[in-house]
């Protein structure tokens, strides 16, 4: 009885062992993902913020501009939405919307502050979701 209790919990250390490490990479792979996606939009939005403030593009450049990042923010917020609250994807996802009105309307010094506002939303996702001891208790 002794050596099948000890196959048992052999096989119940294994089990457990390998959920843990699915879990760790997983992780890792969600995290590298999120990094990716919002560093890329981050990026792309302080360009577009440079952009607005130096008057250096057309109006016509900078709306197809921040058009091309809104389409892929919603592709990466399509992925991103599996595993990260929707509240947190609909603050970007609004804010980007509200800075998409300004600019059309051509209100660049809102616009601004509304870019200030999404890159603030999106840097605290991505802080939000670091793996940290913190985030764990």
């Amino acid at each position: 009885m002794s050596k099948e209790r000890g196959k048992v919990m052999f096989k119940e250390l294994t089990i457990s062992i390998v959920i843990v490490i699915a879990i760790v990479v997983l992780n890792n792979v969600t995290q590298a993902y999120t990094d990716k996606s919002v560093s890329e939009t981050t990026k792309e939005l302080e360009e577009l913020r440079n952009d607005i403030i130096k008057t250096e593009k057309e109006h016509n450049d900078i709306v197809s501009e921040l058009n091309d990042i809104y389409d892929k923010w919603m592709e990466y917020h399509e992925k991103l939405s599996y595993y990260i609250e929707h509240n947190e994807l609909e603050k970007a996802e609004t804010q980007l919307t509200a800075l998409k009105g300004y600019v059309e309307m051509g209100e660049y010094n809102v616009a601004v502050s509304e870019l200030d506002k999404t890159i603030f939303i999106l840097k605290r996702i991505e802080d939000k979701y670091d793996f940290a001891l913190d985030n764990v208790f």
